[in-house]
């Protein structure tokens, strides 16, 4: 039998891995030009989609994104791999992500609150 899915742990998880994301892909762009810097990257979805298939998963909201370094991007003469044009695109998508889980939970927040109001 299914498990149900904790929909506020969810989001809560979703929104800490944007936050870790967000950090690493500041800490890319700060580190642009920094000799041998090698870009990191954030695993979530990933994890997510793990814990979600598993029947006997932790709630997911105990997903945690995980920090690495991609294989097989290009390196430049100075063994840095920073591209900033990729590294702005991901910044774009990851604040729309953290926005839409925002107001996810907002919304999920507010739908908690109205079933709970005693109405006269």
């Amino acid at each position: 039998m299914p498990r149900p899915v904790d929909i506020v742990g969810l989001l809560e998880s979703g929104i800490r891995a944007e936050e870790s994301r967000q950090r690493t892909i500041a800490s890319n762009i700060a580190n642009l030009e920094t000799p041998g810097y090698r870009r990191l990257e954030v695993r979530f979805e990933e994890l997510l989609a793990k814990a979600l298939r598993s029947r006997h998963a932790a709630n997911t909201g105990d997903v945690k994104p995980e920090v690495f370094e991609p294989a097989g991007t290009t390196v430049k003469a100075n063994g840095n791999n920073v591209n900033l044009e990729m590294e702005i695109g991901a910044l774009v998508r990851n604040a729309a992500r953290q926005t839409a889980f925002v107001r996810l939970l907002r919304k999920k927040f507010s739908q908690m609150e109205n079933a709970i109001t005693i109405r006269e």
